[in-house]
């Protein structure tokens, strides 16, 4: 979604770097370009005046002229004004002090309420609670059997007495809730409430009498991050008729400019607590500004993607794999496709390498990339016996086209996957023989020559010790400059690291 707004940014700050010192027109120049990046991504008038005004007063000030690198000082001030526009800390939840705690969700018909909830209710679900689903959306069409068909794929309970489409009264409904959530000890209520295509008075009144009736200790305004500037004038109006605690942003994976994420918070004065960016209902996640602040700025986000692998990686069983690695021989097909399963668990390897620092430079390069490599592979492995598995030397060419018949791809496919797996797990053994703790044979032998001194083989006239030598297994030159690793298997390439333009310091 900042896609652009990042790019702007960047260009912005190109022309800075490699000054020693800053003149005032320098950052005029800068803020103009901050400016349109801004507006262009349509963040509201107000709010861009005010960042401006913060940046070019702090950008004057004695931080930057006295700093030993003025430019990296004007973006750490962007990071930090992006942050503080964002919300500055992340805002947690607000528990009751007896359960429930309720939580009700509001907001325009179309933003996604009914599918947060049920995603919102299964995180709350992985943190330990017992969440409970009520269908309060008693007019839209079929909104009471979306709610139940939500629910059940997040496995949390769903109270809907009315079958809505017209019938129903939302507000005896949500207030039946409460009693009905004590009685089954659920510790959480999330109220999914009736939305409109456009502000209504009914709407209003509506959510206002529900939110009388229940008294949540959080109320969640969802807003779709493609509106644009209409997000912030319906969060306004939701604000001044209803009222709310926080707000959720939905969409965050559509190619609109972010306009409506940058300016809900600062307009509305209330925190964003959450962000949706995905079909799935795992596709959500406590909102961090810092962390959005960096993405913007083309900076990554390590934090959540280590965040997503602890979730995906059981701890032990990654320790048994590194051990496998470091033995080389012992690492099947079988561990490969485990992790294989692991890695599409994460996501989309798109976002995993967005989230990467300096990646930004290769966005053309990390777009092209398809899932469905991975999803091949997998379909090859999973083509193979239980034994071919674990010992692939054996899979002769019959066993090959029987692979490949089965798993609907080509035999060179099956002969690149077995090719590139027996060279990755060389190359992988020989990593392993030179991590700490163990044998070290070509170390070994090349302090020996060393202390022959010209006696050696390997001792080269008036350079001192002998030169390192290439581990047995690789192919001359190959941690020469410039040299990449031997192939990985399909859908497991590295990028070129030689091409790779790293921003300057």
């Amino acid at each position: 979604m900042f896609d652009t707004l990042s790019d702007r940014l960047s260009a912005a700050f190109t022309n800075l770097r490699g000054k020693g010192r800053l003149s005032e027109a320098d950052i005029d120049a800068t803020a103009r370009e901050i400016r349109i990046a801004l507006l262009e991504a349509d963040v509201a008038l107000p709010v861009v005046r005010k960042f401006i005004a913060q940046v070019k007063q702090r950008a004057q000030g004695e931080e930057v002229s006295k700093a030993l690198n003025p430019a990296q000082q004007v973006i750490k001030i962007v990071n930090e004004e992006l942050v503080a526009i964002l919300g500055g800390e992340t805002r947690r939840l607000q528990f009751a002090k007896q359960p429930p705690t309720v939580i009700m969700l509001a907001g325009l018909q179309g933003a996604g309420k009914t599918t947060l909830a049920g995603k919102l209710a299964r995180w709350l679900r992985e943190q330990g609670h017992t969440p409970l689903l009520v269908a309060c959306d008693l007019q839209r069409p079929n909104a009471v059997n979306q709610l139940q068909i939500v629910g059940e794929r997040a496995g949390v309970a769903v109270y809907a007495p009315q079958p809505g489409n017209g019938v129903g009264d939302p507000v005896q409904v949500a207030r039946e809730s409460i009693d009905f959530a004590r009685r089954a000890q659920h510790d959480m209520v999330l109220v999914d409430t009736a939305g409109r295509l456009g502000i209504d008075a009914e709407m209003m009144q509506q959510a206002a009498d529900i939110r009388a009736a229940v008294d949540p200790q959080e109320v969640l305004f969802v807003v779709d991050a493609m509106v644009g500037q209409d997000a912030v004038n319906t969060a306004e109006a939701f604000r001044d008729g209803v009222g709310f605690t926080g707000v959720v942003l939905t969409k965050l994976d559509g190619d609109a400019r972010g306009g409506a994420a940058l300016s809900v918070r600062e307009v509305t004065g209330q925190p964003i607590m959450f962000a949706s960016n995905g079909e799935k209902l795992e596709d959500f996640d406590v909102f961090h500004p810092d962390r959005m602040a960096s993405r913007i700025l083309g900076m990554g986000d390590m934090l959540t993607l280590i965040e997503q692998a602890q979730k995906h990686f059981d701890e032990d069983e990654a320790e048994k794999m590194a051990a496998k690695l470091a033995a080389g021989n012992q690492f099947t097909l079988e561990d490969f496709l485990g992790q294989l399963q692991a890695i599409r668990k994460m996501g989309p390897i798109g976002n995993l390498l967005g989230m990467m620092p300096g990646m930004g430079q290769m966005k053309e390069a990390i777009s092209q990339i398809d899932d469905r490599d991975l999803d091949r592979t997998a379909a090859i492995i999973r083509g193979m016996t239980p034994a071919e598995r674990d010992n692939p030397k054996i899979i002769n060419g019959s066993r090959r086209l029987r692979i490949a018949n089965g798993s609907g791809v080509t035999v060179a496919e099956v002969n690149q996957l077995v090719d590139r797996f027996f060279e990755a797990r060389k190359m992988m053994g020989q990593l392993g023989g030179m991590m700490p703790g163990m044998r070290r044979r070509s170390a070994t032998k090349s302090s020996k020559n060393a202390r022959k001194g010209k006696k050696g083989k390997n001792a080269q006239r008036g350079r001192g010790p002998t030169a390192p030598r290439t581990p047995a297994g690789f192919p001359p030159g190959a941690f020469g400059p410039g040299a990449l690793p031997p192939s990985l298997p399909p859908g497991m390439e590295l990028p070129d690291i030689t091409k790779l333009k790293l921003p300057p310091n």
